[in-house]
């Protein structure tokens, strides 16, 4: 479950950016081709944050939509699953067009009041 070991590298993100500061919730934002399985990464969240400073915060999935282009018709969509899929227009095939294996920190929220952006991507 790599799962795991991308929950261990939030953890080690998120400490290192704001070492002194109560985390109460971080925002993962992830492509649909990024091969990460929301409710795994949330339970290696709970493992990963446990007996550190981090104990006790939520960890947010934002599942990032995946811009497809039909092969047949040309249309441009978002989906929010991994091919295939059908195009909602005439049936045809998409195809991923450029992203969708995107797995960053979104927003970390901490005790002193409001969310602020971490800017950073974990290493995998």
């Amino acid at each position: 479950m790599h799962e795991m070991s991308v929950a261990n590298e939030i953890v080690r993100s998120v400490r290192q950016a704001l070492p002194d500061q109560e985390v109460l919730a971080v925002t993962v934002q992830v492509g649909v081709l990024a091969a990460v399985v929301p409710d795994a990464l949330r339970f290696g969240w709970e493992v990963a944050t446990a007996g550190t400073p981090l104990a006790g915060s939520r960890l947010v999935v934002e599942l990032l939509p995946l811009p497809a282009r039909c092969l047949d018709c040309g249309a441009e969509h978002l989906t929010h699953r991994p091919p295939p899929n059908p195009c909602p227009g005439c049936g045809g095939d998409l195809m991923p067009v450029g992203r969708g294996r995107e797995l960053r920190i979104g927003t970390v929220e901490i005790e002193d009041g409001g969310p602020t952006a971490a800017g950073q991507e974990p290493s995998q």
